[in-house]
């Protein structure tokens, strides 16, 4: 059968039909463009997980589409982003194309130039097919893979909304609504909240450090912004502060016992035991919670946005890409990986086995992919409204671990009882000279 004879339903609708648009998943009028580079070796980092897996896998797929031959090393996530930035940081990495972790490496890659502009490669039509656009990535995807000047550097490919977890029957024993905004949430929390049954109201990332994802969504949502217009950081202003008195609130008045040292693991475990009426995390984390061998909650659970704050409604979001090494030798060959990476049969696969979810809004939107989609209507519902309110949950520094130490634990110490405004201060004027010192590098 040609790609040509393939009818786009006969290809898209679910998992094995995807399998068989297999080799590109992109209009067959576009093939010839395929083989300009045929012969060509590329080397692909990749980090382990299910992205990574599924182009390791599938690499001899995109080898008979191109005649590209591909070596890829896929590696765990801290071992890949240390490998990445010591090979970039030598100015001969071993490889050609590099999965990127959004959130930690964005700045850093993007000060130090390592990453090639496929800005022009998009727009050319020997190198892209038309359904590839710019506007078909949601807003933090471009925000994300765009550098400071506007060029793109890498492809959006992944990304991680944080949504609402819900446990319909504990809110139906109480006759408690669906909150839609933080007041409502804080009351159904503190309703719901019943320790003597086992029951907590809200389960949450206490742990410094980790803590920084979940209270990224009340920040935004307080109005609050990461940096202001020169580069300076904005942690220990109203918005800060008022999101943090919330976030102290919830998880002291309304969070399991030893809240403070729970990580997504641990506010897993107890969402999945039913021992919790919400979970605020991302909305990588359903599967699980569908799986009757993991969960005692399987058709229990509802799935929602970020109920809406004072002053916004953001879902904050994290993500991944994929580029070219600015040393590549090989770049045109290695962006048809890239776009291959991204494309649509690839993100139909993440998507319909619930191990990711692509930034593409055409993806999420056809409604063919959905039908072979593994998870609830309602979760996927949850992802597509998550991607239109999407906002970066972290700010685009180099810096990351060090802001996610040292603001995470003025945010612990809260839950201890401490001033959040205190806390606040002390904590940005720590971080502040790491900042400045990371600029002027």
């Amino acid at each position: 059968m040609t790609y040509s004879s393939m009818s786009r339903r006969s290809m898209l609708a679910g998992t094995a039909a995807a399998g068989a648009l297999g080799l590109s998943g992109l209009p067959a009028r576009a093939e010839p463009q395929w083989r300009k580079f045929a012969g060509t070796t590329l080397e692909v980092n990749l980090v382990k997980g299910p992205r990574g897996d599924l182009l390791q896998r599938t690499a001899g797929e995109f080898t008979e589409l191109t005649g590209i031959k591909i070596g890829s090393e896929v590696i765990p996530e801290q071992q890949q982003r240390q490998k990445a930035v010591i090979e970039l940081t030598s100015g001969r990495p071993s490889f050609d194309v590099v999965h990127l972790s959004y959130h930690v490496q964005k700045r850093q890659f993007e000060k130090a130039g390592w990453l090639a502009d496929m800005s022009g490669f998009l727009k050319d039509p020997a190198l892209t097919t038309a359904d590839l656009t710019e506007g078909d990535f949601s807003a933090a995807g471009l925000q994300y893979a765009r550098n400071d000047k506007g060029a793109l550097h890498s492809l959006p490919w992944s990304v991680d909304y944080f949504i609402l977890y819900w446990n319909k029957e504990i809110f139906q024993k109480k006759n408690v609504a669906l909150p839609t905004n933080f007041d409502e949430m804080m009351r159904a929390a503190e309703t719901l909240h019943d320790p003597a049954a086992g029951i907590s109201g809200f389960v949450g990332r206490g742990l410094r450090n980790a803590n920084m994802a979940l209270w990224g969504n009340f920040f935004l949502n307080y109005g609050g912004e990461f940096l202001d217009a020169r580069g300076n950081i904005l942690t220990d202003g109203p918005e800060a502060i008022e999101a943090t008195k919330y976030f102290q609130r919830l998880m002291t008045k309304t969070a399991p016992a030893g809240v403070v040292g729970f990580n997504w693991m641990e506010s897993m475990a107890a969402f999945t035991q039913g021992r919790a009426a919400m979970w605020l995390d991302g909305v990588g984390w359903a599967p699980p919670l569908e799986d009757p061998n993991a969960s005692r909650v399987v058709g229990k659970v509802g799935y929602a946005v970020v109920p809406k704050g004072p002053k916004g409604g953001y879902s904050a979001t994290y993500g991944d890409g994929i580029g070219i090494a600015q040393t590549s030798k090989n770049k045109e060959a290695a962006f048809l990986y890239c776009q291959w990476a991204v494309s649509k049969v690839q993100g139909a696969r993440l998507l319909q086995a619930g191990g990711g979810v692509p930034f593409r809004n055409s993806i999420l939107n056809d409604a063919d992919v959905r039908k072979g989609v593994k998870m609830p209507a309602e979760w996927l519902g949850s992802v597509i409204d998550s991607a239109k309110i999407s906002k970066l949950g972290l700010p685009v520094v180099i810096p990351v671990a060090e802001f996610r130490d040292i603001v995470g634990a003025a945010v612990t110490a809260t839950l201890s009882g401490a001033d959040p405004a205190t806390e606040l201060k002390k904590a940005t004027d720590q971080f502040r000279p790491i900042l400045e010192r990371s600029e002027r590098t």
